[in-house]
């Protein structure tokens, strides 16, 4: 029997065998969430204001003049977000929101491949399969194709962006952070790592591309000061529904002013020693770790404490999922991944026997999610911090060493059972 166990049983790694696997079954899941739901769409069109308005600038007719009293999808963009997208009225409505989704799906693949990519995995290996199945397996994902919304090239932006800035091309990395911001300033957090790093030149054209864009815009819209005295006071206003940041959650269920203002003051003061420390313990020591994580923290932060907070924001999260990879990440416990759960589950909770207690959880997962989140995250580090300062080594210097992990050691007993390792194929 020992001859022909080479035939009956084929040897296979893990690496080959997570491949085989997966790439067939999320090839179908991009075909399913883009050309069966996304072209289906739902009660919510996030597509029809910015189709409107686009046509509307075109044609030199008001683009600000919504009822925001309504719960309907309202267009929030600035002007210099109606010049860049403008192109998406020149066809009829129907062709252009069957256009806008195929594109969204290449800036999700492109933004798969490069955060792959980023971490120091090959295309070809078993990781891309990984992340593309998460990807799409995600209500973030799935809602950005069905709403057909900005969100895929707001998180194309951010991969773009941590990339060039890693790599040191700083007059590139600002292009992806400044078209983003033109359109959807959700990523203007993250400036806050570029000045932290001195990497000074990221500001040119990150800063002068919206405001370029604003000044060609601002003549060729017939209302464009009502983006002033309309929509940026509207935007400033925390309101209670498809909100899940904490002033929102809290105007909708009724919570006391002042435990929401707590709230947001513990999650802003977490995120302060989370960004501190990961700065000072992982900016030089590992640059990657300290990008992808910082940025997950800075955005999560926003999502909870500012005046918006939509669950499918939650794709920006991202690279701070894929930290996990990496030896030492906040990730690696189980309460983290349960806020991920949370926030990014495409299961719904309304139950016909306990209506009640469903709709509560269907309401309140995105705000959970966040918030167990950016808590896992920050205990593990102040744990850690704890433990150093206690065995007398908080101050120590740190060694310069390598962003992504090492690779894994291959166990060599006859016995052993094969393992996924973090190996990696250039």
């Amino acid at each position: 029997m020992a001859v022909l166990d080479r035939y009956l049983y084929p040897q296979m790694s893990a690496q080959r065998i997570i491949p085989m696997v997966l790439w067939p079954i999320s090839l179908l899941m991009v075909v399913h969430r883009s050309v069966f739901l996304g072209v289906n769409g739902d009660r919510t069109d996030d597509f029809k204001p910015v189709y409107s308005a686009a046509f509307n600038f075109l044609n030199n007719l008001p683009v600000y003049g919504e009822n925001y009293a309504t719960v309907d999808p309202h267009y929030l963009y600035p002007p210099s977000g109606t010049l860049l997208m403008a192109p998406v009225a020149v066809i009829d409505y129907e062709r252009a929101r069957w256009a806008f989704i195929a594109v969204s799906v290449i800036a999700l693949l492109i933004s798969a491949y490069l955060l792959t990519r980023m971490f120091g995995y090959a295309l070809n290996s078993w990781v891309t399969p990984v992340v593309l199945f998460f990807f799409f397996s995600t209500e973030t994902v799935a809602h950005t194709l069905v709403f057909t919304n900005f969100n895929s090239f707001v998180l194309l932006g951010l991969v773009a962006f941590l990339m060039l800035m890693r790599s040191r091309h700083d007059w590139w990395a600002g292009v992806p952070m400044g078209l983003t911001l033109a359109v959807k300033p959700v990523l203007a957090p993250l400036m806050l790592l570029p000045l932290l790093n001195r990497q000074w030149r990221v500001f040119v054209l990150a800063i002068a591309i919206p405001v370029v864009l604003t000044v060609v815009a601002w003549p060729l819209s017939v209302d464009a000061d009502a983006f002033i005295s309309r929509t940026v006071p509207y935007l400033g206003e925390a309101r209670d529904y498809y909100n899940s940041s904490i002033a929102g959650n809290g105007a909708y269920f009724g919570v006391a002013p002042w435990l929401v203002l707590l709230l947001r003051i513990a999650f802003v003061a977490m995120a302060v020693f989370s960004l501190w420390f990961l700065y000072r313990y992982y900016r030089k020591a590992n640059e990657l770790m300290w990008l992808a994580t910082s940025s997950g923290v800075l955005l999560c932060t926003t999502f909870l404490v500012g005046s918006l907070g939509q669950g499918y924001y939650s794709m920006l999260l991202f690279p701070l999922l894929m930290t996990v990879l990496l030896p030492g990440s906040p990730m690696r416990n189980w309460p983290a991944w349960l806020g991920v759960y949370g926030c990014m589950t495409f299961d719904g909770f309304y139950s016909q026997r306990w209506t009640a207690f469903g709709w509560m959880v269907e309401y309140n997962k995105v705000t959970w999610g966040w918030s167990l989140l950016m808590i896992a995250v920050f205990c593990s580090l102040l744990f850690r911090y704890l433990d150093m300062r206690a065995d007398g080594v908080a101050g120590a210097m740190l060694p310069v060493r390598s962003d992504t992990a090492p690779p894994a050691a291959a166990d060599t007993t006859p016995d052993a059972e094969p393992e996924v390792s973090l190996s990696k194929s250039n």
